[in-house]
């Protein structure tokens, strides 16, 4: 799994070393900078590649908004800072999501689920397989094992011919990454047409005799892609 590059800027010597935390946890992100000083960080950005900031808004020696119109749009921006207010003005610029001080680990899940989705990905479907975290453990997964995944709130359950993986990640982002002959068939399922025993008025029976649940939107789709 390609990991996004990520620097932290905050004048807080504490919520710097609290989002450092929080981005050694997540399996797609690498801390490859972080700094109180605003200027430290647009020298390490003309110098180095970087893809994510955690910006905060409030810095004395230049505020986050400027920060953003100086970098501009090559960098995606998750903005914190303890007052609300600045919430709106944030949103003008290429901000991914805004976190409200003090961030806990469950909201800081949500946003940084939010900015995968909005980064190219790697070679997987190439490959025919692709590397997921589940159980504190790297898992190889071959594309054509996989019967379907299932979106469980902030996880995806891929559940394979032998097991299941519960993986921190959104139903978006492994449809990205899957090949073309998954398909969303529900807005909580996609599965391996290639998987597909019968196709019924409101269920999929899998070669497994599982079934899956289809939404009549997502039916179409799948008939053409089976025929």
């Amino acid at each position: 799994m390609k990991k996004i590059k990520c620097i932290v800027v905050d004048d807080e010597p504490l919520a710097v070393s609290l989002i450092g935390n929080y981005v050694g946890k997540v399996p797609f992100l690498e801390l490859v900078f972080s700094t109180e000083n605003p200027i430290e960080a647009l020298e390490f950005i003309q110098k180095n590649e970087a893809e994510l900031v955690f910006l905060d808004i409030q810095m004395p020696e230049i505020t986050g908004i400027n920060f953003m119109k100086i970098v501009g749009d090559k960098m995606k921006y998750i903005l914190t800072t303890a007052y609300s207010e600045y919430a709106l003005e944030g949103y003008e610029h290429n901000v991914v999501d805004y976190l409200l001080k003090p961030i806990s680990f469950d909201r800081f899940n949500k946003s940084i689920l939010k900015a995968k989705e909005r980064f190219p990905l790697d070679d997987a479907k190439e490959s025919g397989h692709f590397f997921v975290k589940s159980s504190g453990q790297q898992h190889r997964i071959n594309f054509n094992e996989i019967l379907y995944v299932e979106s469980i709130k902030d996880y995806v359950n891929i559940k394979t011919e032998a097991q299941e993986y519960i993986v921190l990640d959104t139903l978006k982002s492994l449809e990205n990454q899957l090949p073309e002959n998954f398909r969303r068939v529900h807005k909580s399922f996609i599965l391996n047409t290639e998987k597909v025993k019968s196709i019924g008025l409101k269920k999929v029976i899998l070669t497994s005799e599982q079934e899956i649940p289809i939404g009549e939107s997502y039916k179409m789709n799948l008939l053409d892609k089976i025929k």
